[in-house]
Order: C-alpha cells, then sequence, then structure tokens
C-alpha cells in the first residue's frame, strides 16, 4: 500500500468534514480525540467506504466493543510488525458489505448506556456471522479454534481460541465450568449427577463439569 495523501485531525466536525469529501482508502482512528471520540465520526458518516483502525493509548470499554465487532486496533505506543499487519488486513479486505455490518454491530453496542454488548460478529470459516449474544448456548474448546453453539443446535466453528471467548463473554454471564467449555449461565436446564456430573443445557446438549467448578456454579447460579 502506497501512500498518497493523508491528514490529521483532533477534532470530530473538522475530520467528518474532510472524510467526506476525501474519500481514503484507511482512517486510523484515535479513540479519544480532542472534541469528542473517534465513534462520534463514525456515527456522523453514514456508509463510511473507507477502512478504519481504531487506536488507543488505554484499554478500557471500548476495546472490548470493537473485539466483540471483529475490527482491528492498535495500542499505543504503537508496534511496527502489528501497525503492518493491520494495514495489509485492510488492504486486503474485500467484502464491503461485510465491514459495514462489522461497523453497523460496534455502534449498536455502543449506543447503550452501560455499553454492554448485545451482537458479536464470530469470523467463522465461512466468513462472517453477527450473532445475538444471548443465542449463545455454549462455547466448546477445538483446538486452536472454538465452536460456538446456539440455542437452535446449530454450530460455528470459529478462528479464535476459547479464552478469548470466555475473556469477551464474562461480563455477559457466562462462565468457565471445564476446560474445553464455556457456558451461558442463563441457558442452563439443569445439573446432573451422573456420569461424574454434566450439565444440560436449555437445547438439551450436555456440558462436561469439572468438579471444582460444580460449587462455583452453584453460586454463579443462585447470583442470576
Amino acid at each position: 500500500m502506497i501512500l498518497t495523501g493523508h491528514f490529521w485531525t483532533r477534532k470530530v466536525d473538522e475530520a467528518v468534514k474532510v472524510l467526506s469529501v476525501m474519500s481514503p482508502d484507511v482512517v486510523f482512528l484515535d479513540i479519544e480525540l480532542q472534541t469528542g471520540q473517534g465513534f462520534d465520526v463514525l456515527d456522523k458518516i453514514k456508509d463510511p467506504t473507507f477502512e478504519v483502525i481504531f487506536t488507543t493509548a488505554f484499554e478500557k470499554y471500548a476495546i472490548k466493543a470493537i473485539k466483540f465487532s471483529s475490527l482491528d486496533y492498535l495500542l499505543k505506543p504503537i508496534d511496527l510488525d502489528e501497525l503492518k499487519q493491520a494495514v495489509e488486513k485492510a488492504r486486503n479486505r474485500m467484502d464491503t458489505n461485510v465491514y459495514r455490518q462489522q461497523i453497523d454491530t460496534l455502534m449498536q453496542n455502543l449506543s447503550k448506556e452501560t455499553y454492554k454488548q448485545e451482537k458479536i460478529c464470530l469470523a467463522t470459516t465461512g466468513g462472517m456471522e453477527f450473532i445475538a449474544i444471548e443465542d449463545i448456548v455454549f462455547c466448546k474448546a477445538d483446538g486452536s479454534y472454538t465452536c460456538v453453539v446456539l440455542k437452535n443446535k446449530s454450530k460455528l466453528l470459529v478462528s479464535k481460541h476459547l479464552k478469548e471467548y470466555e475473556a469477551l463473554l464474562g461480563d455477559h454471564d457466562f462462565m468457565r465450568v471445564h476446560n474445553s467449555y464455556v457456558i451461558n449461565l442463563k441457558e442452563v436446564k439443569k445439573y446432573i449427577k451422573a456420569d461424574g456430573g454434566y450439565i444440560m443445557m436449555s437445547n438439551d446438549m450436555h456440558v462436561s463439569l469439572s468438579p471444582r467448578k460444580k460449587e462455583e456454579l452453584i453460586d454463579a447460579m443462585k447470583r442470576l
């Protein structure tokens, strides 16, 4: 990718004005601007045609929202190799409709007063899937991948490790109950003592329960 032109600003309105006429390929958008947030820029530009790579010096709620949307971000100070990777991904991105859905998912999640995400973008082997978090029953480790199981028993194979979804979904009443499973506590149907103990979920699928997690699970269920 060759840099043929650029501009820099710390002001939301100025950024919106320039982006509306300049039509850049890639925008490095700082989350914290002088007159607002980078998200305010996106909110004012309908159907952006440029790729966005977020930048920030702070690991805050906004980073989680970006992760839920499977968008790219760089933490300051910016690592050169990470910068190259982010630019290369932006250059190779082909499906603009999917990208717009990712931006829409981000803005919808950020629009909630509590900033609690309602949808998540899953990068599957077949493309991007936009899923309501409440539709996820459990996640199962599958090597370096994760199998996400929904209420209708459909399964999505996602190219991320289970621990990433444990971190992302922890604030949404999801819990690690076994080395191989993260479950939606709201979708637990019953605990069954037979065969060493396991959990039946709302879609009647069974999930293994680590013995050391039994009491923690019971306590978590009581707090719901």
